[in-house]
């Protein structure tokens, strides 16, 4: 899955893809280089971003949207929004997929919405909003992998009840979302225990600020930028499919592929 953000203030390349000229041409790009699908956003989710009214989130997304689907009418779209507004007129214009980083909890209307349209539905793990995750309460290590494990499951069930069919449905843990730079490792490391749900997983690691923590030493003090996270974030990807995680959402194709191949071709050496 390539990430397309149509943002200013995304962590990783808020503002260079804002116009839609920009955005339209990335898209394609991402295609290009063998992405399977797009992931279309037009509003961060960083640590204390300011929650953006669904009007603006459209006025950004919609013209890209219907511009990549009518130089490529294959491709395979996803909205990235957690506004059931939003996600409703990406669906009429050909978006496949809403994927909701709240899991629906942010928008009464979002699950009714999804049903309703039967489009697929990925349903992402968060702890409390943008603005809160720095003041939540500290969670040990070893905690996070059930904590997520059962939230995900009710946010599965409360699909199930709204008419989300369960062949829609795909699950993401979330890595950053509401979870400290040592929370993630647990959460990798035990994403088996998410399979026990029976759903599709995607992972989404990149260039995430967890992996420079990481990473700090090496640097000598340094914290690589976004850009410089190629490499960890492969790294932290071919572990996610040895793990089991069956879409990657990604800002570098070419290198994910990679990682997948690789990653794909030991498990297949089992």
């Amino acid at each position: 899955m390539g990430i397309l953000n149509v943002t200013p203030d995304s962590f990783s390349d808020g503002g260079r893809y804002l116009g839609q000229h920009d955005a339209i041409e990335h898209g394609l790009t991402l295609l290009d280089e063998g992405a399977d699908l797009l992931d279309l956003g037009g509003e961060s989710t960083r640590p204390d971003a300011t929650p953006l009214p669904a009007e603006e989130e459209q006025r950004r997304v919609l013209p890209v949207l219907s511009a990549i689907l009518k130089a490529r009418p294959e491709a395979i779209v996803s909205i990235d929004t957690y506004h059931a507004s939003t996600a409703r007129l990406a669906v009429e214009a050909g978006a496949e997929i809403v994927n909701d980083v709240s899991g629906g909890l942010w928008d009464a209307a979002m699950l009714s919405t999804v049903a309703e349209m039967e489009c697929g539905a990925i349903l992402m793990h968060t702890r409390g909003k943008p603005e809160e995750w720095r003041s939540l309460a500290l969670l040990a290590p070893e905690e996070i992998p059930s904590m997520v494990t059962g939230d995900l499951r009710q946010r599965t069930e409360e699909a199930r009840a709204a008419g989300i069919a369960e062949d829609r449905v795909m699950l993401d843990p979330g890595f950053g979302f509401g979870k400290t730079g040592a929370q993630n490792y647990p959460l990798l490391a035990h994403l088996e225990q998410l399979h026990g749900l029976g759903f599709p997983l995607l992972v989404g690691i990149s260039r995430k600020g967890f992996l420079t923590q990481t990473a700090y030493s090496l640097h000598h003090g340094h914290v690589p930028t976004p850009a410089q996270r190629l490499t960890l974030t492969t790294a932290a990807n071919t572990a996610a499919v040895l793990a089991g995680a069956h879409v990657l959402r990604v800002h570098d194709v070419p290198a994910a592929l990679e990682a997948a191949a690789i990653a794909d071709a030991i498990l297949g050496g089992n």
